[in-house]
């Protein structure tokens, strides 16, 4: 009896949910200033990701001639940043429900701050790799908490558009490394990575917390007031606010589940989906072909500074299309294209490196390669760089038990491809990459 009491429940809930979804609320379609500051703010920490993932390529001859570091030391340096994503991402979602989404972005900051700080004043390599443990740290925590906080915060019919910017600003630090390490000291591009933390620690004293946060904490009277800095003071929040605290029910009913739950047969499609598509974001190689991409081109007879000039001019551009085509083409076209075209141009790359050994088309094979790398950077960051992280977000987001599955996916990822970039620097052999 007391079994089909809870179903009930369970039921009403769910058909109050699906009334209240097609139900339409004008005040949920407003983009106001607001929601555009926050998702601005909480972007400041990509473009430190950006900064991070690319600071190898823009910054190895520097750093290897100042500190004489040798080539297995300078890769163990680059595959620390991964290493410490995965603690940071250990703590990831547990923090982001203890402390808040701001406050998470706060702790990020600070590491951030920290190791970019202790890379750009060191003077061996121990404070070197130090700094490198500490931001990465931060950047696990940012890589979880930034898609999640703009999710929560944004229109439903822009969600994706916004989401999206996460990828963009990622580029944007990307483009800034790849751009300005042909003139400016390693030392100065460290500072510059600690920018974008400095600005959202500041920033985030004028931007609301999440709404689903407070609801989930049981803060009413905040939530009201998040909504109604996001949707404009005059909005009626009435109805989204009543659609949060329902969904906030259901995922308190769900999640006196146990872990061992998700592999239940009705969560085997969503669970598939949502792994499937990590594992195939980190066995694809772009990590080790972004940050060791003028290490590629120098192999590949291709001017580095020419290269990596014309990489950091084509970043932001790329990326602008999928904020564009994320919404209108939808997001399983753009998987499937970005997916293709990143399989094609990893084949060409390998078959450009044979040419070379071939000793065949040599005047060709540079430019090939430079072409192939261009595609390949470009064909990842339209789809397969940044939807993986919303797509699961949007899969998972009615359970609390997935909170779990998210951090163990994305330690075992992040240790993955820390093993990846450091065996991609010791072989010397860009061919490992395809």
């Amino acid at each position: 009896m007391h079994k089909m009491m809870v179903v009930e429940k369970e039921r009403s809930i769910e058909e109050r949910l699906l009334q209240l979804k097609n139900q339409n609320d004008d005040s949920e379609c407003r983009i106001t200033a607001c929601v555009i500051l926050s998702t601005f703010i909480a972007v400041c920490g990509s473009f430190s990701f950006g900064v991070s993932l690319g600071y190898t390529s823009g910054a190895e001859i520097g750093i290897m001639k100042d500190l004489d570091l040798s080539i297995a030391q300078f890769s163990a340096f680059a595959s620390l940043s991964t290493l410490g994503a995965a603690i940071g991402a250990l703590f990831s979602g547990k923090m982001a429900i203890i402390l808040g989404r701001r406050k998470t972005m706060w702790v990020s900051d600070l590491l951030c701050i920290i190791g970019w700080f202790s890379i750009a004043f060191a003077k061996d390599v121990m404070w070197l790799n130090f700094g490198r443990i500490s931001s990465g740290i931060g950047l696990g925590l940012i890589s979880y908490v930034v898609p999640v906080y703009i999710a929560e915060i944004s229109p439903k019919h822009v969600r994706g558009t916004f989401t999206f910017t996460n990828q963009l600003l990622q580029n944007s630090g990307l483009a800034m490394v790849y751009f300005s390490g042909n003139f400016l000291n390693w030392r100065i591009l460290a500072l510059l990575g600690a920018l974008p933390c400095f600005i959202q620690v500041i920033g985030l004293f004028f931007v609301p917390e999440s709404p689903r946060w407070l609801a989930k904490v049981g803060s009413d009277k905040e939530l009201e007031n998040s909504l109604l800095r996001l949707r404009g003071g005059n909005a009626d929040i009435s109805r989204e606010a009543s659609d949060i605290e329902v969904m906030t029910k259901m995922v308190e009913n769900d999640s006196k589940s146990s872990f061992c739950d998700l592999f239940q047969r009705k969560y085997r499609y969503t669970l598939v989906v949502g792994i499937g598509l990590m594992l195939i974001q980190q066995f694809s190689g772009s990590s080790a072909v972004l940050s060791y991409a003028s290490t590629i081109l120098r192999k590949a007879g291709f001017s580095v500074t020419i290269g990596s000039t014309l990489l950091g001019l084509f970043m932001i551009p790329k990326a602008m299309i999928g904020v564009i085509l994320v919404d209108k083409w939808g997001r399983r076209p753009l998987l499937l294209t970005s997916v293709s075209g990143m399989c094609i141009t990893s084949m060409l790359i390998g078959v450009a490196f044979t040419l070379q050994k071939m000793q065949l088309l040599p005047e060709l094979t540079p430019v090939f390669t430079f072409i192939c790398v261009t595609l390949y950077i470009g064909t990842y960051a339209i789809g397969l760089g940044g939807l993986p992280w919303f797509d699961r977000h949007l899969c998972f987001q009615l359970s609390a038990r997935v909170e779990h599955s998210r951090n163990i996916l994305r330690i075992w990822s992040s240790r993955r491809t820390s093993i990846a970039f450091y065996l991609v620097a010791r072989s010397g052999n860009e061919r490992i990459i395809t």
